[in-house]
């Protein structure tokens, strides 16, 4: 799996590589203006869909109208050098919520921008090669992963792939044009044909609010100038008003030549195909332009492939999205954004069978909405700076928020029964799920602060041995149990009849000194007795119960956690449990083989408490692992992000002062790999030790929340489970009021189907660790 990963992706990249992968102007070009110069290959046709039900192909008097959002939003580059999309500046001049809004338009956007541009390149292929049977739905899946490879490649490496078409595009429609054109100018016009015509089943008037719908359609030519201000930094000094001229002018151009050549929509010939054969007589040129507006088209879709997982991560830096989306993977982009753009422009294509009409329907909306709350929010920030030259600037915002409010109005009407109310209704509800998404977050980091959690210092721990059989996994569990100097030691087998008695007569044989306990039960079902038991356990406010479970595994493999899913339903069921911590002690199966006749009981004990940030479930796993007086006691974090490890470190320095803080390199933005590293050589330093590997977990209770956090500690326990010599516990920190804060639990235990919920937890909140 790894080889097919390096294949299509290349090596990984380090953080420190990242400032070779921006992009030069000559690169940003082709990244960032596909999906704006792309769009006026079927502005067109979509404005002719709707008049034709007048039996007409009149131009509506688009042009103005692109001309002025290019020229406005002009102003949002010079003002926001370093990326101003309309999130950010909706945000911090209107306000969150209207920031929201303007974020869930952009988002709805940008997935459309993919499932329409793929659909339309899919369309100008099967244009292409009309006389063949091609399933444009097959051929749009293909383009959509080949998109998706090629931007988990990294963005310099996109940018390269994609400069020719895009460059291609714009020579071979500049050059129909001005054959096209010249024809018309000073010779007869050629005529345009297809195989067959769309033709309406009833005429209408040619009314103005076909003239309104038409106007809406064509609104389409003017998406993907969110992308030039999105883009930030990767952009340099992209020529923004050249590519407004330019995409202004193939507009008009293509508008222009459909008219004068006749051509007609046609289900298996786009317009723009349509005045290519005809211009050129077919040939080469007209495989010419259809190859490279398709392959635009296409690429039109990177446009969102680079900003909407941008745009995501500002989202969830502001903790209005799952942390996860800012992650960069292996090629320093934000790969679990990519992951989802596809996914869901993936359903769209096979709902809408990859047809662009019915999939237009719901594109205009959202990016006008981000357009006009962009631009508004562009004049009230003129207005409160008053920087020179001011009231010219607001102006010429002013004057683009109200052309595209306008728009936004016409689109809305026009199209409201045609889908665009789906993404009337979407948007408040995306926007309703950020602010919930905020809430959890906000209750997750007060909850980790209140000084009524700050652990106390406790007395020591009392552990608890779950024994299956007598084997050499429980003869480790037990020698591990006792190195913790614990309060006392006790074993218990959950069990009946012959098994219960099989297993207490080799424990006898033995003449071990802990005694083994039977409690009544069967191996199906573990989590209601072992939870009986401990609930019943005297313990005192200041201890803690260690619940040491020796596993043994047949193989090192993934499935080995599938196929003992009872013993996860056990742990997950004790995660909700008052204070009570879990540590696994892994065999594998050829080593169970050779069983000690007494615990094995380690020289030294290491522990290693692990910090992704100072709060109190870091605290509670420090105040643990000092209660089982180990040998040595130390505290790791990981250098995934230089500031915030910085971060991390100096509160440190202010919260502990007995145990140093170590900072260990990330320069692959991960934990475990890492981690695997240090806790080897740790233990290799002292053979004969034993390794604990303490992980502060945040358990929620609600299944749904553990989407917002990222899996960090599943991922520490399954590369460790099989490291000899080095051991996993789990330390948990439970949600809990301000007036009830209890180590390391609740004081009400969860039902066990909520807990089966709860298993997966993670590091909380974790600021940069990848999932």
């Amino acid at each position: 799996m790894g080889a097919v990963k390096r294949l299509l992706l290349g090596r990984p990249l380090a953080s420190e590589e990242a400032h070779h992968q921006l992009l030069p102007k000559i690169l940003a070009l082709p990244v960032f203006a596909s999906d704006a110069l792309s769009s006026v290959a079927y502005a067109t046709e979509e404005i002719m869909l709707v008049l034709l039900l007048a039996g007409t192909a009149m131009d509506p008097g688009k042009n103005l109208g692109k001309s002025i959002v290019v020229i406005s939003y002009r102003q949002t580059v010079r003002a926001y050098p370093n990326g101003g999309g309309a999130y950010i500046v909706t945000h911090e001049n209107l306000g969150e919520l209207p920031g929201l809004v303007a974020a869930a338009a952009l988002l709805t956007d940008y997935i459309l921008t993919v499932a329409v541009s793929i659909a339309a390149g899919a369309f100008a292929v099967t244009s292409l090669l009309s006389h063949v049977h091609i399933s444009r739905v097959v051929l749009s899946l293909v383009f959509i992963a080949l998109i998706a490879i090629a931007n988990l490649r990294g963005t310099k490496e996109s940018g390269a792939l994609f400069a020719v078409p895009t460059y291609a595009f714009v020579l071979s429609i500049l050059v129909m044009l001005a054959i096209g054109v010249s024809r018309c100018a000073f010779a007869t016009c050629p005529q345009a044909h297809a195989l067959e015509h769309v033709t309406p089943k009833q005429l209408q008037s040619l009314s103005l609010f076909l003239i309104l719908r038409a106007f809406a359609s064509g609104s389409t030519a003017l998406t993907g100038v969110e992308a030039i201000a999105n883009g930030g930094q990767e952009l340099f000094a992209l020529p923004t008003s050249n590519l407004g001229v330019i995409a202004v002018t193939m507009f008009i151009g293509i508008t222009y030549l459909a008219n004068a050549t006749h051509a007609r929509l046609s289900d298996t010939k786009s317009i723009v195909a349509q005045v290519a054969d005809a211009t050129f007589h077919g040939g080469f040129g007209f495989a010419f332009v259809q190859i490279a507006t398709a392959l635009v088209l296409v690429l039109a879709a990177n446009t969102a492939y680079q900003d909407f997982p941008r745009l995501s991560s500002i989202l969830a830096k502001d903790r209005f999205m799952p942390r996860q989306f800012i992650n960069r993977g292996d090629r320093l982009v934000f790969s679990n954004g990519i992951f989802v753009l596809t996914a869901i422009a993936t359903v769209l294509i096979l709902i809408y069978d990859a047809n662009v009409t019915k999939l237009i329907q719901l594109y205009v909306l959202g990016v006008f909405t981000s357009f006009t709350l962009s631009q508004t929010g562009m004049v009230r920030r003129w207005r409160r700076l008053k920087p020179p030259g001011y009231r010219r600037n607001a102006i010429l915002n002013g004057v683009g928020a109200v052309a595209t409010f306008i728009v936004l109005i016409v689109v809305a009407v026009t199209k409201f029964t045609h889908g665009a109310y789906i993404v009337i209704i979407a948007v408040p509800l995306i926007v309703l799920l950020f602010k919930s998404i905020n809430r959890h977050y906000v209750s997750v980091a007060a909850q980790l602060r209140l000084p009524e959690g700050r652990p106390r210092q406790l007395r020591g721990t009392r552990a608890l041995v779950l024994v299956k059989d007598v084997d050499e996994a429980t003869m480790r569990a037990l020698g591990y149990a006792r190195s913790l100097r614990p309060l006392d030691v006790r074993a218990i087998h959950v069990g009946s009849g012959e098994e219960a008695r099989l297993v207490t007569a080799a424990w006898e044989e033995r003449r071990l000194v802990t005694p083994l306990e039977i409690i009544p039960g069967n191996d199906r079902d573990l989590i209601d007795p072992i939870r009986t038991y401990i609930r019943g356990m005297n313990v005192a406010e200041d201890e803690v119960i260690t619940v040491v479970m020796p596993e043994v595994y047949e193989t090192k493999g993934r499935r080995e956690f599938v196929r003992r899913r009872r013993a996860l339903l056990l742990k997950a069921g004790l995660l909700f449990e008052r204070r009570v911590v879990v540590t696994d002690v892994p065999v594998l199966a050829e080593e169970n083989n050779v069983t000690s006749s007494r615990p094995v009981v380690p020289t030294r004990t290491i522990a290693i408490v692990l910090v992704s940030a100072v709060h109190n479930a870091t605290l509670r796993a420090l105040e643990y692992a000092r209660s089982l007086s180990p040998t040595e006691l130390r505290a790791v974090t990981f250098n995934v992000d230089h500031d915030e490890t910085m971060r991390v470190v100096n509160e440190w320095a202010t919260a502990v002062d007995d145990v140093p803080l170590e900072a260990v390199d990330s320069p692959y933005r991960e934990v475990t790999r890492p981690l695997v590293k240090y806790a080897r050589q740790v233990h290799a330093s002292t053979p004969d030790s034993v390794v604990s590997v303490i992980v502060p977990e945040f358990v929620v209770h609600r299944w749904w929340h553990q989407f917002l956090h990222n899996q960090t500690a599943l991922g520490i326990k399954y590369a460790l489970i099989f490291e000899p010599g080095i051991v996993v516990t789990s330390v948990p920190f439970l949600p809990c009021s301000s007036s009830s804060v209890h180590f390391p639990g609740s004081t009400s235990a969860p039902s066990s189907r909520t807990a089966v919920a709860s298993n997966q937890i993670s590091f909380a909140p974790p600021p940069a660790y990848r999932s």
